[in-house]
């Protein structure tokens, strides 16, 4: 073998963080709807729950090697890391083979507001609608979903109503793998109490609604700050009136006090 066979070239000895990302890995969302987060009762452990409205971003891409589906949950006024709220869906159609990532697990924010289970049925109804036939490529658990016996008991309902199946690998249920047979076994609802997602018609009447109520409150506080007006004037006028019997009460006990002593 020649020098020039056993010396690795530039591209050989590029470290791993220089190879080249993959074309879809930057692309942003393409479609866009409205989901809103029914209010809740406060929970321990995360805190009140109130009505709030995010947005899901959507982006798909086909090619003959592989399919793409990314779902990106946005939250109004908050900065997401890179890897919260997304869920991607690759599909392998050399293999026959689906897998979801990221592979470090879901990180969704807000939490515990079903939308765990909202974002996998999406993915998981398109995966139903295009390659139902595919097996699923299971994968490793994240262990800091099991911080606490109530985080481990969410996350494992959130897979399993969706039609996962988890398996444990030590006494302490601490490592724990996710996987199922096919696409076709996997469930594609959630919980419709919890998240809905708003059409734009519907989304345009709430706003109308909305500032219909607005408007409606505008007039009611004005006739209020009328009456509370009116009846300030009216507590100055008796103020004023009392203040004067007053005066003239003692200025009549003062006189026949001053008749009685002469």
């Amino acid at each position: 073998m020649t020098d020039q066979q056993t010396q690795p070239t530039s591209t050989e000895a590029a470290p791993p963080e220089a190879e080249k990302a993959h074309p879809w890995a930057e692309l942003g969302p393409e479609q866009f709807s409205l989901l809103r987060l029914a209010p809740l009762p406060i929970d321990r452990h995360t805190g009140p729950r109130p009505l709030r409205f995010i947005q899901m971003g959507r982006l798909e891409r086909q090619s003959p090697r592989q399919s793409l589906l990314r779902l990106t949950l946005q939250l109004p006024g908050h900065h997401l890391h890179k890897e919260q709220n997304v869920l991607e869906v690759w599909a392998d159609h050399s293999q026959k083979l689906l897998r979801f990532a990221p592979d470090n697990g879901l990180q969704l924010e807000p939490e515990n507001r079903g939308l765990g289970r909202f974002i996998l049925a999406q993915g998981i109804a398109w995966a139903r609608r295009h390659y139902s036939h595919y097996q699923v490529q299971g994968a490793d658990l994240p262990s800091r979903d099991a911080f606490s016996e109530e985080a481990r008991a969410r996350r494992d309902h959130c897979l399993q109503a969706q039609g996962f199946v988890i398996e444990y690998l030590d006494p302490l249920q601490l490592k724990a793998r996710y996987g199922a047979p096919r696409v076709s076994t996997l469930h594609s609802d959630w919980n419709a109490d919890k998240v809905q997602i708003v059409e734009l018609l519907d989304a345009a009447g709430m706003l109308q609604q909305a500032d219909h109520s607005l408007r409606e409150q505008d007039v009611k506080l004005r006739q209020l700050n009328e009456r509370i007006d009116r009846l300030r004037r009216e507590d100055g006028s008796l103020r004023f009136t009392i203040t004067c019997l007053i005066a003239f009460c003692l200025f009549q006990a003062g006189l026949l006090i001053w008749i009685a002593t002469r």
